[in-house]
């Protein structure tokens, strides 16, 4: 294991992109409209099909309770992430916590820098043209002067703190309800608008997935991607170890409390608020860790 990270890391310094930040403006603009057939998709899935509606397609800010439409499946296929994490995720994770502090703090620091790739089009997708500047600012910083991200200069210098953005919450800013809950096989919990925000990620929403599987280049491909999706799942459950473990052994129900807590942190991040009736406790990479009701 301990190899295997250093080993990607090497790589990943090693690795030198065609991808320019020139060419990344214009693929923006090319893929906002790609993201605006997959908002009315969205839409009537969301509003019609899961969502139980009349027909009438409605947007709506004001928050709904977002419907367990498949139940009995989702508890299986929880049961079924349940075991896996037992088996494999959780030892894995383990694992990785025993690799050197600066190891983990560079692997971090180089995802985070990729979300970034993400960030950028959603703040531009939602109106945030000043956090898209910001973003992109510390992204050519980071890439460069922090080699690709492995050192956080842009922290270092003063940079606003970063704030991850997904295409999901991006619907939900456009006034798109969730839908229905779902529980997917080994990804976990997500709701209807989610999984179509992901899917926005290899509809062109993505420049890493891009560069990665359809990039035809000599320096990334599928497995490239794939890696370093594998090793961003590891950095967030090494991190949220004891949390979930707490969340657990505390819990009633422990499928009702990870759905609470998964809802609720969405909520709280497509309103871009920290503060409320809810209290979140992030960590270093700003995914939710434990949901406290006042």
């Amino acid at each position: 294991m301990h190899k295997f990270i250093y080993s990607l890391i090497l790589d990943i310094i090693s690795t030198k992109s065609r991808f320019t930040l020139f060419p990344y403006r214009l693929y923006i603009v090319i893929i906002t409209m790609k993201i605006i057939k997959i908002f009315l998709i969205t839409v009537f899935l969301s509003s019609n099909a899961f969502a139980g509606s009349d027909g009438e397609i409605k947007l709506s800010k004001k928050a709904k309770p977002t419907k367990d439409c498949f139940e009995k499946v989702n508890r299986a296929s929880f049961a079924l992430n349940q075991g896996l994490d037992k088996v494999i995720f959780k030892p894995v994770a383990n694992g990785y916590r025993s690799l050197p502090s600066p190891i983990k703090t560079g692997t971090s620091n180089v995802l985070t820098n990729l979300s970034n790739l993400i960030t950028i089009p959603n703040n531009i997708l939602q109106g945030e043209f000043k956090s898209a500047g910001v973003n992109t600012g510390r992204l050519v910083v980071n890439t460069t002067v922090g080699i690709l991200g492995i050192f956080d200069v842009a922290n270092k210098m003063g940079f606003p703190k970063y704030v991850k953005e997904d295409y999901g919450q991006t619907f939900g800013k456009w006034g798109i309800g969730p839908g229905c809950y779902l529980v997917l096989p080994v990804l976990g919990p997500t709701t209807v608008r989610d999984t179509l925000g992901s899917f926005a990620n290899v509809m062109g929403g993505d420049p890493y997935y891009n560069l990665s599987v359809n990039g035809n280049n000599e320096y990334l491909d599928g497995k490239f991607y794939a890696t370093t999706k594998i090793i961003s799942a590891v950095d967030f459950r090494a991190k949220n170890i004891e949390t979930l473990d707490n969340l657990e052994k505390n819990s009633i129900d422990f499928y009702a409390s990870v759905r609470s807590v998964y809802l609720q942190d969405r909520e709280n991040k497509i309103k871009n608020s920290q503060r409320g009736s809810i209290d979140v406790i992030f960590k270093e990479d700003e995914d939710w860790e434990e949901i406290d009701t006042k």
